[in-house]
């Protein structure tokens, strides 16, 4: 049966062609890392006083305000809540909400914060939902100095700031790091959280699978997972991305200087949430979320295999939806994101009762 539902996924996902606007996203995002590699190779060769420059980090605060415009332009405001003196959460949330729309939450992974990972999700989503998109503690400009670093901590936090925007009820979506922050949200907040949706997540592992997995990784997951040379940058991109790398062109000198401009701040902190994941005992019997739940995943996902989601599909149970999408990694977000946007959209659609959604 698991087989033929996989066969009936690949024949689905073969058919689909991309919307327009999700197909502008994707030439937007892959003209955006031409241009970084074709303007670091030429400033690089030009003079070494415009190399350090680069050193200086120009080009990663150009985009990260050209990113932020983006964000402005397709309706969405920044916003930062104060959840008491020793934690702050971030959001970009839709300036003008519409009650006649649900609420969605886009819960990040540990590749960056919300604007670079959802770049390609939010102009089409903004369109059918009242946008909440958080940066996790100690991602863009959230963070705390509590020493709780769980991703129950993390969710709480993301509930407790959505209940300081006014929000009562809300979908959530979640993508690798940020699937164990909803994943969390709606088992310990099923009044608040309506519908769920995990990506390429690896809750419900056995103590052997995680031993296995970690093995074949070869090296330090930190190393990989938060690197600090150009070469274990481009492991990670290798591991997480199938189809398009988008630093494919970029040289070593400018892969150090976007290390050091966003890896570097949190940095240990950062090293004390992987760590925290990682020593966590195995658990393949973890509570099942009472909510509609959807899950989605890459056939090509080498971080946490495909394996794993027909696994935990059987153990959700019936109210439990699997899609998985052809020739995809575990970036779903950069392989294939006008795919990943129409499951978001039509399973978070799925569930309304938008009288309710806010207090």
């Amino acid at each position: 049966m698991i087989k033929s539902n996989y066969k009936n996924h690949r024949e689905k996902e073969a058919q689909q062609t991309p919307p327009p606007h999700s197909m502008a996203s994707l030439h937007l995002w892959r003209l955006l890392s031409l241009y970084i590699s074709s303007i670091a190779a030429v400033l690089r060769r030009a003079s070494p006083a415009l190399s350090r420059l680069i050193r200086c980090s120009i080009i990663v605060t150009l985009i990260e305000s050209c990113l932020s415009l983006y964000f402005i332009f397709l309706g969405l405001s920044p916003t930062t809540v104060e959840l008491d003196d020793h934690t702050t959460v971030h959001f970009w949330t839709s300036a003008h909400r519409r009650f006649s729309r649900p609420n969605l939450v886009l819960v990040h992974g540990f590749g960056g914060n919300s604007r670079w990972q959802f770049l390609q999700l939010v102009g089409p989503l903004s369109r059918s939902f009242n946008l909440y998109v958080p940066d996790l503690l100690f991602f863009g400009k959230s963070h705390t100095f509590r020493r709780n670093r769980s991703e129950g901590f993390q969710a709480r936090c993301v509930v407790e700031g959505l209940r300081g925007l006014g929000v009562g009820r809300c979908r959530v979506f979640g993508i690798s790091y940020g699937g164990y922050v909803a994943y969390r949200m709606a088992e310990m907040w099923p009044e608040v959280v309506e519908r769920v949706a995990i990506a390429s997540c690896g809750i419900g592992y056995t103590e052997e699978q995680k031993r296995e997995h970690l093995g074949k990784l070869g090296r330090s997951v930190t190393e990989i997972f938060l690197p600090e040379s150009p070469k274990n940058l481009r492991r990670l991109l290798n591991l997480s991305i199938y189809k398009f790398d988008p630093l494919k062109w970029a040289p070593d000198f400018f892969l150090q200087h976007l290390i050091d401009a966003m890896l570097k701040d949190y940095r240990k902190e950062k090293l004390e949430l992987l760590e925290h994941l990682l020593a966590q005992k195995a658990d393949p019997d973890i509570p099942i979320p009472p909510q509609e739940t959807m899950l989605i995943w890459g056939d090509k996902d080498d971080v946490f295999p495909p394996l794993l989601a027909f696994q935990l599909q059987r153990h959700f149970g019936p109210k439990t939806k699997l899609e998985i999408i052809k020739d995809t990694g575990h970036a779903l977000n950069i392989d294939s994101p006008a795919r990943l946007y129409e499951l978001i959209e039509s399973f978070s659609l799925g569930c309304s009762n938008s009288k309710d959604d806010d207090i």
